[in-house]
């Protein structure tokens, strides 16, 4: 029996989560919501909606901040210890459509044991050099999987088997910052997870409050690529010399 909660990383994102909340409660089902370090006054605003909303929200609360991959990474540990099969992973800012979250249920429940992951049906909100960035990250991955099966592999809405998922990160190295979304879709894909792809809609609020750090996250981006690059070739020999031995 599928058994599902919202996991919601947050950081100094106070004028965006209620109204992220809100756009989701006809689904209703219970938050995760991980305080990544955030200043005052969106510390205070978590607190008053854990508050609020009761025992539908449960409050991780990270000293100071990780990145958005360790905040994940959290709230998917903190979920799989209060019993929940499935983590949905949402983004704070209101980038994702509440209307595509019922198919990602839908195809959970028809595979419960394969990773449900979004790629993008962007509007026009969509900042060029974002769109541009992602295909170069797209060919990497291809060039790592060597496969062209993942169609996107930053989207923030996914859902995760928590079981597989938590093995997962306990045996294999993820990023903690804008890495970790490419980088746990590429050693689910190596780990031979199912994988389930549906589109979904993006829009980038005019107000909307960006942590992509220009040098710093290209740099870390640039390093998760280098290392999965290698650590295919390691894969590609392995399998080739056991191949040999057969």
């Amino acid at each position: 029996m599928s058994n599902f909660c919202f996991v919601i990383p947050v950081y100094n994102h106070e004028g965006a989560i209620a109204e992220t909340l809100a756009s989701l409660d006809d689904l209703n089902l219970p938050y995760i919501l991980i305080d990544d370090g955030c200043d005052e006054p969106c510390r205070i605003e978590l607190q008053r909606l854990e508050q609020s909303y009761g025992p539908r929200v449960h409050l991780v609360v990270r000293q100071a901040n990780g990145g958005k991959g360790a905040a994940v990474k959290s709230g998917l540990r903190a979920a799989k210890e209060l019993g929940y099969s499935h983590g949905i992973q949402v983004d704070a800012d209101g980038q994702h459509s509440p209307a595509d979250i019922p198919q990602f249920l839908e195809k959970s429940r028809k595979c419960p044991d394969s990773l449900i992951c979004g790629y993008p049906q962007y509007d026009k909100s969509v900042p060029k050099v974002r769109l541009w960035g992602r295909y170069l990250t797209h060919v990497w991955i291809w060039i790592n999987t060597l496969s062209l099966e993942i169609k996107d592999s930053m989207c923030g809405l996914r859902c995760y088997p928590l079981s597989r998922t938590v093995d997962l990160l306990d045996n294999e190295y993820t990023g903690d910052r804008m890495d970790f979304d490419p980088e746990i879709l590429v050693r689910w894909y190596w780990s031979k997870g199912g994988l389930c792809q549906v589109p979904v809609n993006v829009s980038y609020p005019i107000d909307g409050v960006s942590h992509f750090r220009g040098f710093e996250d290209n740099f870390l981006i640039s390093a998760m690529h280098t290392r999965l690059f290698f650590g295919m070739l390691a894969r590609t020999l392995r399998i080739s010399t056991v191949g040999r031995k057969a």
